[in-house]
């Protein structure tokens, strides 16, 4: 459907109308009257505004373009458009190439380079730098701002890995908050189960015991545990660390220590 016919006299305001539009359909301006601004001839319906007067009134395209200031060409490329789309053609287009950079992909990586480099240059640093090697290289110069513009669609995650390191990462970009221990001994970790057995307690009832170990995160060796009767609470956790911290009796149990220092025997 097209929109409703709208007389020339109620086409958009606009600062650059030096004098109103006569109420008739179609009438030449008045001296010194100045055409709608570029801003204004720009979506469908502005067009069509234009184009109604040749379509509908039989206006020549000629006349249009002498009262209107646009290019007799333009015109007739949209009255093309319009008979082979309807009101659909003159819709802008948009360009199949639209969003992508018709630069060299190596000269894409070297920016994107320098921009993950440590310490991070800044965007005039990068731009100089990447200007000096085009020219050596005979590559097209971007501007400063297809340098700005590559340098901030980098991947956040990306930026922080290279310049804040794995750790950073982790705190910023990891869904699940996870710590992994890289030598023995570094980390340790209290671990609670429910064992499958029963044993009679106190009260002469069978209970189901708990087991508290601790487990070194890179080795998986147990350092120490304990088996009690009830929820794990703070005072059993401590006692499975002291038996974790001393020597055992048991030759084959050599470990012992203390997390994050170097494996060592302790003495009463």
């Amino acid at each position: 459907m097209l929109p409703t016919s709208t007389p020339w006299a109620s086409w958009p305001s606009c600062s650059a109308w030096a004098a109103p539009r006569s109420t008739a359909p179609f009438s030449a301006p008045s001296a010194g009257a100045r055409t709608p601004c570029s801003r204004c001839v720009v979506d469908a319906r502005a067009r069509w505004r234009i184009l109604r007067l040749h379509v509908e009134d039989q206006v020549p395209l000629a006349r249009l373009a002498r009262e209107t200031d646009v290019g007799l060409r333009t015109l007739e490329r949209w009255h093309a458009r319009y008979r082979a789309d309807g009101y659909a053609g003159l819709e802008t287009a948009s360009r199949e190439d639209a969003g992508s950079r018709r630069l060299p992909p190596d000269l894409v990586d070297l920016i994107e380079g320098l921009a993950l480099s440590k310490p991070r240059p800044a965007i005039a640093t990068i731009h100089r730098k990447v200007t000096g090697i085009c020219a050596a290289r005979r590559w097209p110069v971007p501007s400063y701002s297809v340098v700005w513009d590559i340098v901030r669609t980098l991947d956040p995650g990306m930026v922080t890995l290279a310049l804040e390191g794995a750790a950073s990462y982790r705190d910023k970009h990891e869904l699940v908050l996870r710590r992994q221990a890289e030598l023995p001994n570094a980390m340790w970790q209290s671990d609670h189960t429910m064992l499958d057995i029963l044993v009679v307690g106190t009260d002469g009832k069978p209970a189901r015991p708990w087991l508290t170990t601790i487990l070194d995160d890179c080795s998986r060796a147990v350092y120490g545990y304990t088996v009690f009767l009830g929820a794990p609470s703070a005072m059993n956790t401590a006692l499975a660390l002291r038996q974790a911290i001393w020597h055992k009796t048991d030759p084959a149990w050599p470990m012992c220590g203390l997390p994050g220092r170097p494996r060592q025997r302790l003495h009463q």
